[in-house]
């Protein structure tokens, strides 16, 4: 194992108490600490699946599942727009899979870009607006429910995020 290293730390107290505040500095707060989690690794490291019954889960292919996840629930889910995800029918996993074929930063920008652009769509349409399409069981759900989810869904990956890199090199943290 390497050195501890500590990583940055990101703030999860809102700047404000009202609902959508807390809710979207929550969701902040947890794709920050999947960035912060990604600090320093080498590009080789970015790549190694260290799970031997979990062969996909890289720090790529998490962080890039995240960024499809946001992608499913804000854009195809919420919005209704055509689904243009990298998965198939028959390679549902296919983002965390294609994600060791591009740098980790690249990951990360890409995510982090996506990541504004769906701010600013939380920032302007009311919390009780109904999705487009529906879940599985035929409800159309919130945009609440949407970043209650994602940030439940963000954080239970940030904890895979903490276990390949304390593997990767003895770094752990927030």
């Amino acid at each position: 194992m390497g050195m501890l290293r500590a990583m940055t730390r990101i703030d999860d107290t809102p700047p404000a108490w009202d609902e959508r505040t807390q809710l979207t500095t929550f969701l902040d707060y947890a794709r920050g600490t999947a960035r912060a989690k990604c600090e320093g690794v080498s590009p080789e490291d970015a790549r190694r699946a260290l799970l031997p019954g979990s062969p996909l889960m890289t720090l790529c292919g998490v962080i890039n599942h995240l960024r499809w996840v946001e992608y499913y629930w804000f854009r195809v889910v919420f919005l209704g727009e055509e689904d243009h995800g990298p998965w198939t029918e028959e390679d549902p996993d296919r983002e965390m899979r294609v994600a060791v074929d591009f740098p980790l930063p690249q990951l990360l920008d890409e995510y982090a870009e996506q990541s504004a652009r769906h701010r600013e769509l939380v920032a302007a349409t009311g919390l009780d607006r109904k999705a487009v399409r529906t879940v599985r069981d035929g409800r159309h759900v919130d945009l609440r429910w949407i970043l209650l989810h994602l940030t439940e869904e963000t954080a239970r990956h940030n904890g895979h995020l903490d276990i390949l890199r304390e593997l990767l090199d003895g770094t752990t943290g927030d």
